[in-house]
């Protein structure tokens, strides 16, 4: 073997040797190495520069000789071959990604105006303590694109796994799919963290769209709607070679977790990321002041048309990221970004009928059935109504001609009824006092504006959901009992309500598909033993509307038998802590519902118990305070305190305000401690803690 043939450097122009067996394996790991390295650059240089520093033929040789290498030395090739990008295997699932750090949605603004911008500055502005003299906030404008929210996770500069953002909490699998979209780089270069998360969109640029539409009418097949359809079709191909074939690319627009910080300003973020090859579009400033979020909001929207790819509006990020630590997030949106959209598109139809739909959770929805009618590339026959208080705000009767448009972009809604063109045979609508699904007595929800299902326990619709909830880890805790296998037992028809799971034998589970005598025998044993509970477990279970852990816990403590509850009137509910009006009607209404009672009945009998719960000491320093746990306590961990706190009536909270009457500091406490000393709140350690749970 010659000098160069050795070299870990070896010039991509060299000739191969024509002896492959005389390559060893460091040699033929450096060329491999070294081919990797030049096919990444000139992919990026091709696809996200649009500047390709070498000729196709050029590519193509150095591709094919990779693969060869990769076919001889199989256990030299690297998870971020380029050759990867070609798709893998088909699979024959979407597997389940649980994020590490949540993708959260962002606040919309429904002005459209400049208004939007200014209503979203005050907000911030507000949220930091500025005054109208205070110098403007800097913000990082971007593009919204319409695609698919996509979070990379990359380790030791390798990718690893890519998953869409799902729930927030849980997406699905797409790694193999994702590979093959070239503008997402497979290796990234050395500096990067260990644990490096990017977050993007996933789209389909104009152009590519009509291409593939144009192949699907070739091929005899309905073409896509949209590129974000077309994109979330191609994403979720079961086979990626399907994938490959269908271009897609990818803007990078923030970071999930990540092992060292990477920057102080969300535009310095974007600025690393570009560094480090990934695309981020272009059009992006840091400005200060509403005013100037408006007119880049105007300015994108005028040259919306000529972008080469879809968008629905635009986004403001607070650049500084200390100050989005100190904004921090309401629900499970930040209070620090916000997307501003464009007016969408608009068509006249009429309502031809209203169904309702009775949702996971029992909420009943009117749903408009509409003429179709074809509006901003779309044919639109369904539209939302939401709820009785929209549909009286329209003024809208059965058989009205409205005007309906795609609520950004995508989901179509009904905007205004013309009461002109009516003929007189128009009709009310009505919402059914019982349930479509299940014939349980429905309720109105006067905190949300919602019509319910009463029937949670035993309506289908919201069947899955009520089990899932019944065998969560904070409710009955049954191990192994997982979403999949509830749809197994499901589809299968071997239970119908949570009575039903402990009804459930061998033979029934060894029906099911990949289900052994070890697997049902685990089962059986979880159900078994989750048959031995708490009535605060028991309470929270049942999935009654808007009681959750701490608030079963109070009612658990305060009626100490489940008879009592169900019997319990509001006059007797309102002297539960935190228990108000709204929440006192929803458990009326679940326990009045027959269904329900009956359910429950079946529980008990078929033995699912639990020990009477023993008193809570009044502790009148401790009972009904708020606290807030902050740092790293020396003793305990924070779920320890918190349940201590919790047992003796505290109320414990996750943010800081001037309602909190301790906050409870340990170490590397940081931005909640600082809060707490501007609003005066009252400091204690872990020890000054445990003299006031004391009655000290």
């Amino acid at each position: 073997m010659t000098e160069k043939q050795s070299n870990a450097t070896l010039s991509l122009f060299d000739d191969f040797p024509e002896n492959d067996d005389k390559l060893d394996h460091q040699a033929a790991a450096a060329r491999m190495r070294a081919l990797e390295k030049d096919l990444e650059r000139w992919n990026y240089e091709y696809y996200v520069l649009d500047a390709p520093s070498v000729p196709d033929s050029e590519y193509d040789k150095a591709f094919r000789e990779l693969s060869e290498l990769e076919k001889q030395f199989p256990d030299l090739k690297s998870p971020a071959s380029p050759t990867q990008r070609v798709g893998g295997e088909a699979r024959s699932d979407l597997a389940k990604v649980r994020h590490a750090v949540p993708m959260l949605s962002i606040h919309t603004e429904t002005d459209f105006e400049a208004q939007g911008a200014q209503a979203f500055d005050e907000r911030v502005r507000k949220g930091l303590g500025l005054s109208e003299t205070d110098d403007d906030v800097a913000y990082d404008v971007e593009l919204k694109f319409d695609g698919l929210a996509m979070n990379l996770r990359y380790e030791k500069g390798i990718l690893v796994s890519a998953a869409t953002r799902g729930d927030g909490l849980v997406g699905e699998d797409v790694t193999a799919n994702v590979k093959t979209i070239r503008t997402i780089p497979l290796h990234l270069p050395e500096g990067v963290p260990d644990i490096l998360e990017v977050r993007g969109e996933v789209i389909m640029h104009k152009a590519d769209f009509e291409r593939l539409n144009d192949e699907q009418r070739l091929d005899g097949l309905k073409p896509f709607v949209n590129p974000r359809n077309a994109a979330a079709g191609c994403l979720r191909q079961l086979d990626p070679k399907v994938t490959a074939k269908r271009k897609l690319s990818f803007y990078a627009y923030g970071l999930g977790e990540v092992s060292a910080a990477v920057a102080l300003t969300h535009s310095g973020i974007l600025d690393k990321l570009e560094k480090w090859g990934f695309p981020v579009a272009k059009e992006r400033r840091v400005v200060k002041g509403w005013k100037a979020l408006a007119e880049f909001h105007d300015w994108v929207k005028s040259i919306r048309q000529s972008l080469p790819f879809e968008i629905d509006g635009v986004v403001y990020k607070v650049n500084d990221l200390a100050q989005q630590n100190e904004l921090g997030f309401i629900s499970r949106e930040p209070r620090w970004a916000c997307a501003h959209k464009y007016p969408p598109e608009e068509a006249m139809t009429s309502v031809e009928d209203i169904d309702v739909q009775v949702g996971r959770t029992g909420k009943l929805t009117p749903v408009a059935r509409l003429k179709p009618v074809f509006v901003g590339g779309v044919t639109i026959s369904n539209a939302t109504l939401h709820n009785e208080d929209f549909i009286a705000e329209l003024g809208l009767k059965i058989g009205d001609t409205v005007v309906v448009r795609r609520a950004g972009d995508v989901i179509p809604e009904v905007v205004r009824v013309l009461s002109d063109r009516r003929t007189g045979k128009e009709r009310d609508f009505v919402m059914p006092d019982h349930c479509p699904v299940c014939g349980s007595e429905t309720f109105r929800d006067e905190e949300e504006k919602d019509t319910r299902c009463t029937g949670g326990l035993f309506c289908p619709a919201q069947r899955r959901e009520s089990l899932v909830h019944f065998a969560s880890r904070l409710a009955l805790n049954i191990d192994g009992l997982g979403e999949k296998v509830i749809d197994q037992l499901l589809e299968a028809e071997l239970i119908k309500t949570p009575a039903d799971l402990y009804k459930l034998t061998d033979e029934k589970l060894l029906s099911l598909d990949r289900f052994g005598k070890k697997s049902a025998a685990n089962l059986l044993a979880a159900l078994e033993k989750s048959k031995e509970t708490t009535l605060a477990r028991f309470i929270y279970a049942l999935g009654i509307r808007h009681v959750g852990e701490s608030t079963a816990r109070d009612l658990a403590s305060h009626f100490r038998s489940l008879d009592k509850l169900m019997q319990a009137d509001a006059d007797a509910l309102l002297q539960v802590n935190d228990v108000g009006e709204v929440i006192a009607q929803s458990i009326i209404h679940f326990f009045e519902e027959s269904h329900n009672r009956e359910v429950i009945g079946e529980l008990l009998a078929e033995g699912v118990h639990w020990p009477t719960p023993e008193a809570v000491a009044v502790n009148e320093k401790v009972s009904g305070k708020t606290f807030v746990l902050t740092g790293t306590l020396p003793n305990m961990g924070r779920e320890e305190a918190k349940a201590l706190l919790l047992a003796l009536g505290a109320k414990v909270a996750s943010s800081v305000s001037k309602k909190t009457d301790y906050v409870v500091a340990g170490a590397e406490a940081g931005s909640k401690l600082e809060k707490a000393q501007a609003l005066g709140v009252t400091i204690i350690d872990e020890a000054q803690m445990l003299e006031l749970l004391k009655g000290q």
